[in-house]
């Protein structure tokens, strides 16, 4: 879940990751392409800034950050987005047959657990599911980079975004080791250093993690209720409204105005205001809703959608619209196939 904020999301989509059995094996030798980090001024000041915040020692952290791995593959991943394609490219990563039904399947499987985190915390079941099936492929695909390596590179080697990964990679040193699924140079994530089955970044494990299952320690990766609850309260503490759309497609009239540019910010229009511009809703939704106006490029040309505040809040977890309607996408599909009688082994 890497965002302007955050969960990793891209993993999936194109780095062809490990499954979770793999990520116990030995990591593969270095290449020409990846190189020790070295020592340098900027490493210095964190470790005095990670020090001062939490009292470790300062060499043991030195030692820590020189055992990282600078790799030109993570730089490589950052500068080949998957939400660079357009619609009718992104969609077709997350919406297959087969993921619909993996999906399906993994409801069934943890149904009670499910229903009842998503009963705590006032989010769909489905769509707990659906950012798991996005973002690890229900967990078969969580990452075969050390979070250290991603971190580090990015934070040091890529000026573009480092200060954010630099903020990153503090909030991963300085969290308490009972937040952590295990040592920080054996945990294993997404080119952008997000880990566990939703693919959380550092600062989202220290704001939004919960140790649902009570036992003292946070795990992302091994613990289904620490897991599920982390999605679940991750989209409560960022707005869910319980029971509201996320989003539905319009239909333009033929003398619909000219669709306003999209802007990626809390709804403030009127639904009906988009109505009368010629952007009716294809379902009944309360006319008086805030709403945003999304033009995507689909399949068989332009699609419009009329987006709500949950679907803001999905698009806290991921920046990106097209993400935010993947998930809304599987999650109805995975939520239709429930209701389906089960199909025969």
């Amino acid at each position: 879940m890497f965002q302007a904020h955050r969960t990793g999301w891209l993993a999936v989509a194109l780095a062809g990751f490990l499954p979770i059995a793999a990520l116990a094996q030995t990591p593969p030798a270095q290449n020409p392409s990846q190189s020790a980090v070295p020592a340098n001024s900027d490493q210095a000041q964190l470790v005095r800034e990670v020090a001062a915040t939490t009292g470790k020692d300062p060499a043991a952290l030195n030692v820590l950050l020189d055992g990282a791995v600078v790799k030109q593959s993570i730089i490589d991943a950052m500068t080949r987005p998957a939400e660079a394609k357009p619609w009718s490219a992104y969609r077709p990563i997350f919406m297959t047959p087969e993921r619909i039904d993996e999906g399906v399947v993994f409801y069934r499987q943890h149904q009670a657990l499910l229903d009842q985190i998503g009963q705590r915390y006032g989010v769909p079941p489905q769509y707990i599911v659906a950012i798991i099936g996005v973002e690890t492929n229900y967990g078969s695909n969580t990452g075969s980079y050390r979070v250290l390596d991603a971190l580090v590179t990015l934070a040091f080697h890529y000026p573009p975004r480092a200060k954010y990964f630099r903020g990153e990679l503090k909030t991963l040193l300085e969290l308490p080791t009972n937040k952590l699924p295990g040592a920080i140079p054996d945990i294993y994530g997404s080119y952008a250093g997000a880990e566990g089955l939703g693919q959380f970044m550092p600062s989202s494990i220290r704001d939004f993690a919960v140790d649902a299952d009570a036992d003292g320690h946070i795990n992302l990766m091994a613990s289904l209720p620490d897991a599920f609850a982390s999605i679940a309260n991750y989209f409560r503490e960022h707005g869910w409204q319980t029971g509201q759309p996320v989003a539905v497609q319009a239909d333009p009239s033929t003398t619909a105005a000219p669709p306003p540019a999209y802007e990626n910010v809390m709804p403030k229009t009127p639904l009906e205001q988009f109505t009368a511009d010629g952007y009716a809703p294809t379902a009944h939704e309360d006319p008086s809703l805030p709403a945003n106006l999304l033009t995507l490029d689909g399949a068989n040309g332009p699609e419009y959608w009329l987006t709500f505040q949950n679907f803001y809040v999905i698009t806290r977890y991921n920046k990106s619209p097209m993400y935010a309607l993947a998930v809304m996408q599987l999650a109805d599909a995975i939520a239709h196939g429930i209701t389906q009688a089960p199909t025969a082994q």
